[in-house]
């Protein structure tokens, strides 16, 4: 029998974030861009797509926890399939926990589907809104910041000397940092599954857009 049967819900909603948080935080990081705090944002952010949207928060909750439980670092050749390790290692937590136990199959592929890097489609509400929520954590400002760290963190240069902005050469964010703009993050809002989240996408890509425009100027590109 659960643990948590004689519990309200609101009391079994604490306990659940509370034992799923203690997981993670037993997880090794890959970088600083993907620590707790990345973790905290994610699911704020997929709780509010979760209530906007009128999808199922226990599923939700459980996936934006605990996406990122196998951290790869992104110059990792594994780098396609960590989300499919996490998804796996979620799933063997939450079944030695007896936790979640109808849910598994949807948080399952809610985890395997929030990755870039792995490119599999979103099936289920639920799962669109985990996508969602980690790629706006890409975005605006805190997105900004977690682009630079990783990339200093490779020992990557932040821009071209001869080309910053990408205009006369293809974007390259294996050797620049602020590449990964033109590369990827610039077109996160066109990926957005829900309409919630696009329009969140392309208010945070608008700051986003405006730190290129101060760069140029303090860097004196014509």
């Amino acid at each position: 029998m659960s643990a948590f049967f004689y519990l309200t819900y609101r009391e079994c909603k604490a306990v659940l974030e509370s034992t799923l948080m203690a997981f993670v935080e037993q997880q090794a990081i890959s970088d600083a861009a993907h620590d707790k705090a990345h973790i905290l944002r994610v699911v704020k952010i997929a709780k509010q797509l979760c209530q906007q949207e009128q999808a199922q928060l226990d599923v939700v909750m459980a996936a934006a926890y605990l996406h990122d439980c196998v951290s790869v670092a992104k110059n990792d050749p594994r780098r396609k399939q960590a989300s499919l390790l996490a998804a796996d290692k979620a799933i063997a937590f939450l079944s030695a926990k007896q936790l979640l136990q109808m849910q598994h199959d949807a948080i399952h592929h809610a985890i395997v589907a929030h990755s870039f890097s792995a490119n599999v489609e979103p099936l289920t509400l639920e799962a669109k809104i985990v996508q969602d929520a980690d790629r706006l954590d890409a975005l605006g400002a805190i997105g900004l910041t977690r682009c630079i760290q990783v990339g200093a963190a490779l020992g990557r240069p932040l821009y071209s000397i001869d080309d910053p902005f990408c205009e006369t050469r293809e974007p390259d964010d294996t050797t620049y940092t602020i590449d990964h703009f033109y590369v990827k993050l610039l077109r996160l809002a066109d990926t957005m599954q829900t309409k919630s989240a696009k329009k969140e996408a392309l208010k945070r890509i608008e700051f986003m857009k405006s730190y290129l425009q101060q760069l140029s100027s303090e860097i004196q590109v014509e």
